[in-house]
């Protein structure tokens, strides 16, 4: 009598186990992949508020009443420097003389920190004018 066995053979389980280990290394590479994309979100995200906040400052402080001014420093958010600079300037468009607006400024906040290798930077400007 012939006996029927079911059981796997050794090379059936080496293989089942090469397909598992090529598998689990691939998805590994990818879970480090975006905890890395999610650390450089982060960043960006507080220097994006960051630049909000002295931009907002600037607007609001003695430093805007001057012609031009410009105001800068370092700071330290969750073991992160980051650097940042206001810079107003006075802008002179003729063709806004004689309207309603006056004393357009250009407000300019630059953040800048180091990532790895990378240096970063977010930007945001916008223009204010007084209204007679």
């Amino acid at each position: 009598m012939h006996s029927k066995n079911n059981a796997f053979t050794l090379i059936e389980v080496i293989a089942a186990l090469a397909v598992v280990a090529i598998a689990m290394v691939a998805l590994i590479r990818l879970h480090l992949i975006s905890i890395n994309m999610t650390d450089s979100t982060d960043v960006s995200t507080q220097a994006a508020l960051l630049a909000q906040e002295k931009m907002t400052a600037a607007l609001s402080d003695a430093l805007f009443d001057r012609p031009s001014a410009s105001q800068g420093g370092d700071i330290r958010q969750n073991n992160r420097q980051f650097n940042w600079q206001n810079q107003i300037t006075d802008l002179h468009l003729p063709q806004l003389d004689g309207g309603d607006l006056t004393g357009l400024r250009r407000v300019r906040t630059d953040v800048s920190w180091k990532q790895g290798r990378h240096d970063k930077h977010v930007t945001l400007i916008t223009y204010v004018a007084k209204q007679n």
